[in-house]
């Protein structure tokens, strides 16, 4: 005969091992959960435009609008031979006038793609463009921005 002390016992065993049950898969899965936050966070989707250029290129319909501190990871690359363009930032006047405000970025031919890293605010209320800096015939460009 089972006394009720007994099952009392049984019932609280039963019922530990399943609480440790409960704490290691709920560990676990905070473990994954942080692991695909971390990867998720460090893998931004990237924007990569590529175009040719006559005299000049606006990038950007409108002005950057930012308003958080970000870093900003722009590669720039002539797929052309012959020609450099440089990559600027200005005003929309700037860019009517063919001139580079704030230069990000020159070209180095096809096969070099250079690397600017910079403070997103830095940019705020500014187009990006790319102007022609050497050469005459229309230039291809691959950009991209993450």
């Amino acid at each position: 005969m089972v006394t009720r002390a007994a099952t009392t016992a049984t019932t609280f065993t039963q019922l530990g091992g399943n609480l440790k049950m409960l704490k290691r898969t709920t560990r676990a899965a905070v473990v994954c959960a942080s692991v695909v936050a971390l990867v998720g966070a460090s893998k931004a989707e990237a924007l990569s435009i590529s175009g040719t250029v006559g005299q000049k290129y606006l990038l950007t319909g409108s002005a950057v609008n930012v308003s958080a501190n970000a870093v900003l990871k722009i590669s720039f690359e002539t797929t052309s031979p012959g020609d450099n363009l440089a990559l600027c930032a200005g005003s929309v006047a700037d860019f009517a006038a063919g001139r580079c405000a704030t230069p990000l970025n020159d070209s180095g031919g096809p096969g070099f793609r250079f690397l600017t890293i910079v403070d997103a605010a830095s940019l705020n209320g500014k187009h990006l463009y790319i102007l022609r800096e050497a050469g005459s015939t229309p230039t291809s460009f691959f950009f991209t921005i993450e």
